[in-house]
């Protein structure tokens, strides 16, 4: 069920790891800043519990975990069982980079949402967030 949202929309975008190119998560910062969301950039070199920390205190519905450095096989499943946790189960894991289908498939069968990969349209990222979050988050 989709509802009308009573305040923006909350994302966290993060650089998880020694990946030390952000170009691509400071587009997609601005691109959701100008699609009405608020957006908490951390910065590269992030932990996953620095993320899921920064999720937890800045109360976001959303979490954007870019990453073109292969560790996503890594990254994501500590994101997720650190989420579980903290008992963030309506928070959304997405994210985008260099990551092979096969391993988009198991991560989405783990818990993570929709993975974008290079060449994705911010539009298409920004409806989904969107999608995601007014059918799974009550405000």
């Amino acid at each position: 069920m989709t509802h009308e949202l009573k305040r923006p929309i909350r994302v966290l975008v993060a650089k998880v790891g020694l990946d030390g190119h952000d170009r691509g998560a400071k587009v997609i910062a601005t691109a959701l800043r100008d699609a009405g969301m608020e957006v908490v950039y951390t910065g590269l070199r992030q932990t996953p519990e620095m993320v899921v920390n920064a999720a937890l205190q800045e109360d976001v519905d959303a979490i954007g975990i870019s990453i073109l450095s292969g560790a996503h096989m890594t990254v994501f499943p500590k994101i997720i069982k650190l989420m579980k946790e903290k008992q963030l189960d309506d928070v959304l894991l997405t994210g985008g980079g260099i990551i092979p289908d096969d391993d988009m498939k198991e991560l989405n069968a783990m818990g993570v949402g929709k993975l974008f990969a290079p060449g994705a349209t911010t539009s298409d990222i920004s409806v989904y967030i969107k999608d995601w979050v007014s059918k799974h988050r009550d405000f």
